[in-house]
C-alpha cells in the first residue's frame, strides 16, 4: 500500500460512532497515468482501492438511497425497508466500476472467518450481509488494474477507529469534477432539542461529474467567511479562480459520488432510509450539478440505536412517534455530507497528474 492521506480529525469523524470502524485498502504507483493522456493513451499503472465501513453495533439497522443515473451497487433492494433483513454488518465502497463490486465478496469472507453475519442455524454458519457501491475510476490508470475480493479482505480487517483520508482507499482514483477527488468524513453531536446528545457522522468518497468549486468565488460552494475560517481558506485570487475554470472545462463525465451516513439514534428501517434520504441533500449542496445521468449517487444509512432521547416529544395520532427525532437527524446528516465532500477535495494529493485544488488555487490556502 502506498502512503497517501491524512488522519481523520477526532470528534469530526464518522468513527466518533461507537461501533463504527473504517479501513482501507489500495494500491497507487508512482507513474500511474490518465488514459488518454500524451504518453499514456490507455492509461498507465494502479491507482484504485476499497474503503470498508464496518459495523458491530448488535442492533444496528441500515438502509440506502441511490438517485445516480448510473449507479453500480450490490445488495441495495435487501435493505429496503419493507424487506426482512434491516441491518448489515459492513459496507464497501470501492474503485473499479462494476469490476470492484468483488470486494464485497472478499469483505464477506473475511467476516465469515470472524463468525460475524445472520447465524441461520446452530453449527455456526452466517451469512455477512455486505451492501456495497462503486465509483467510476477505469481511466485513473490502467483499465485492467482495479480491485477485486482480496482488496475487500484486507480493508475489513484493517478497520478501526482511526483512519485516513484524501486520495485513500475508493478516493485513491476518485477525481472531483476537474480536480483530483478522495475520502472524507465529518460528524456532529447534537447539542439540543428532541435528539440532544446524538452522533450523525459521514463517509463520502467524493468522485462527482459535477464541480465541488463555485467558479465564481473559487471556493467550495456556499462558504461563507465562518466556514473559511474553520477550513483554512480564503478567497483565493482572479488569477485562480480563473485557472479553476480552464480547468472545469476539461472535466470527465462518468462519475459517482457514494458514501456511508451513521448515527448513534435509535430509529427504526424506514426513518433511517429518511437519514439516506437527507444524505443526499448534503451532496446537492456540495456538488452542482449532482445526480446527473452518469452519476451514480448512492448513500447508505446505519443507525447503531445505542442513543435514545431522554425525553419523548409528544406527537400527533398517526404520525411517527419519532419524528422529532428523526427530523433533526436528517437536518445533520445533510450537514455532514456536505463537509465530508469538501474534506475529500480538501485532503485529496495528486494521483495519476490530476490537480488538487491546492495545486489549482494555492492563493486560496492560509
Amino acid at each position: 500500500m502506498s502512503t497517501y492521506g491524512r488522519p481523520a480529525r477526532v470528534g469530526d469523524r464518522i468513527t466518533d460512532i461507537a461501533g463504527i470502524t473504517v479501513g482501507h485498502d489500495h494500491r497507487i504507483d508512482a507513474d500511474a497515468r490518465v488514459a488518454g493522456s500524451p504518453d499514456a493513451p490507455d492509461g498507465h499503472g494502479w491507482a484504485t482501492g476499497t474503503t470498508v465501513i464496518r459495523v458491530s453495533a448488535p442492533g444496528a439497522v441500515a438502509a440506502v438511497d441511490v438517485r445516480g443515473g448510473g449507479p453500480g451497487t450490490r445488495e441495495t433492494d435487501l435493505l429496503d425497508p419493507s424487506n426482512t433483513v434491516q441491518t448489515a454488518h459492513a459496507f464497501v465502497l470501492s474503485g473499479g466500476s462494476a469490476y470492484g463490486l468483488a470486494a464485497a465478496d472478499g469483505v464477506m469472507r473475511a467476516l465469515e472467518d470472524e463468525g460475524v453475519g445472520l447465524p441461520l442455524d446452530d453449527r455456526g454458519h452466517v451469512v455477512p450481509i455486505v451492501p456495497a457501491a462503486v465509483i467510476f475510476d477505469l481511466p485513473v490508470g490502467a483499465w485492467d488494474r482495479r480491485p477485486d475480493a482480496d482488496f475487500g479482505a484486507d480493508a475489513v480487517r484493517a478497520a478501526r477507529p482511526d483512519f485516513a483520508v484524501g486520495c485513500v482507499g475508493a478516493g485513491a482514483g476518485a477525481r472531483a469534477g476537474a480536480l483530483k477527488g478522495g475520502v472524507g468524513t465529518a460528524s456532529t453531536t447534537i447539542e439540543a432539542g428532541p435528539a440532544a446528545g446524538v452522533t450523525v457522522g459521514a463517509l463520502i468518497v467524493a468522485n462527482p461529474v459535477g464541480a465541488v468549486i463555485d467558479p465564481q468565488t473559487g471556493l467550495p460552494w456556499d462558504c461563507g467567511e465562518a466556514d473559511l475560517a474553520g477550513l483554512g481558506l480564503r478567497r483565493p485570487g482572479s488569477a485562480d479562480i480563473a485557472h479553476l475554470a480552464d480547468l472545469e472545462a476539461k472535466h470527465t463525465v462518468l462519475n459517482t459520488t457514494i458514501g456511508v451516513v451513521a448515527t448513534d439514534a435509535v430509529l427504526d428501517a424506514a426513518m433511517t432510509k429518511r437519514v439516506a434520504m437527507a444524505g443526499h441533500d448534503g451532496l446537492g449542496r456540495a456538488i452542482r450539478p449532482a445526480h446527473s445521468p452518469l452519476d451514480g449517487d448512492t448513500i447508505f444509512a446505519v443507525a447503531t440505536c445505542e442513543v435514545s432521547p431522554e425525553e419523548a416529544v409528544p406527537t400527533p395520532a398517526g404520525m411517527h412517534h419519532d419524528v422529532a427525532v428523526v427530523a433533526e437527524v436528517c437536518r445533520v446528516a445533510a450537514d455532514v455530507v456536505q463537509r465530508a465532500i469538501v474534506d475529500a477535495v480538501l485532503a485529496a494529493e495528486s494521483v495519476a497528474a490530476i490537480p488538487t485544488y491546492a495545486e489549482a488555487a494555492p492563493s486560496a490556502l492560509v
